[in-house]
């Protein structure tokens, strides 16, 4: 089995920075596109930035210039470097990445969601 764990949320005040990270482990064959999705109270969840095996990135417009989405493919971890955080990027993050297992099925995959609080 896989899993995606999570880790470097937290609360930070407005201006400030944080760095999550997400490893995902088990039975990989291989990692296609890695992404940060993120989900806040009373709203749909919504793609903050991905990259692909390649390093290629794109972001949501309300995050570029001050997220920074990066992968490390040795160790199948993705970051989410974030600067200059604002009230508004407060939120539940999630990363997802789609998987092809050794068992050569492939499909997306989640974590289990790290929150973030910018207090103004």
């Amino acid at each position: 089995q896989v899993q995606l764990v999570e880790s470097g949320g937290g609360l930070v005040q407005a201006g400030g920075s944080l760095r999550l990270s997400c490893a995902a482990s088990g039975s990989i064959f291989s990692i296609n596109v890695m992404r940060w999705y993120r989900q806040a109270p009373g709203k749909q969840r919504e793609l903050v930035a991905a990259i692909t095996s390649g390093g290629s990135t794109n972001y949501a417009d309300s995050v570029k210039g001050r997220f920074t989405i990066s992968r490390d493919n040795a160790t199948n971890t993705v970051y989410l470097q974030m600067n200059s955080l604002k009230p508004e990027d407060t939120a539940v993050y999630y990363c997802n990445a789609n998987i092809i297992t050794r068992q050569r099925t492939q499909r997306p995959y989640w974590g289990q969601g790290t929150q973030v609080t910018v207090s103004s």
